[in-house]
């Protein structure tokens, strides 16, 4: 999908002043209206590299509830297991990650709570890139 076809999509999306760079080439520069998943209020941002969207990332703050996102992380889980199957999962004790794969697309939710003051719940689609294993 390319930023013109987002738009298309979602008319009121609007770019993005200062883009956050991730590797790959990838950015920041398209974001929509907050989201409301699992009792908090999620922000997209679309990232492009080559002019294609490859990611999306949906961020909510945790810090004003009382549990730093912990509820919202496992509705999201649920959600992911019911949409894709069991999930590859970590934790410890400032943060939670579950992920799946779904066709050509992975799949993640993150729950950050190490610091009460930066706690967040991010929800990720990305493209998902295969690597030969000589490239590694």
């Amino acid at each position: 999908m390319s930023a013109e076809e987002l738009r298309a999509v979602l008319p009121a999306a609007e770019r993005v002043q200062r883009p956050q760079r991730l590797s790959g080439g990838l950015a920041g520069s398209w974001r929509a209206a907050p989201v409301e998943m699992a009792g908090l209020l999620f922000e997209p941002t679309f990232f492009f590299a080559a002019s294609e969207l490859r990611r999306v990332e949906y961020v909510a703050t945790a810090q004003a509830t009382p549990d730093n996102g912990a509820a919202a992380f496992a509705a999201l889980v649920r959600w992911g297991r019911g949409a894709f199957g069991n999930e590859l999962a970590s934790h410890d004790p400032g943060s939670a990650y579950a992920a799946w794969v779904s066709n050509d697309t992975d799949v993640y939710v993150q729950q950050q709570a190490g610091d009460p003051r930066r706690a967040s719940v991010r929800l990720v689609y990305k493209a998902r890139q295969l690597r030969d294993g000589s490239e590694l």
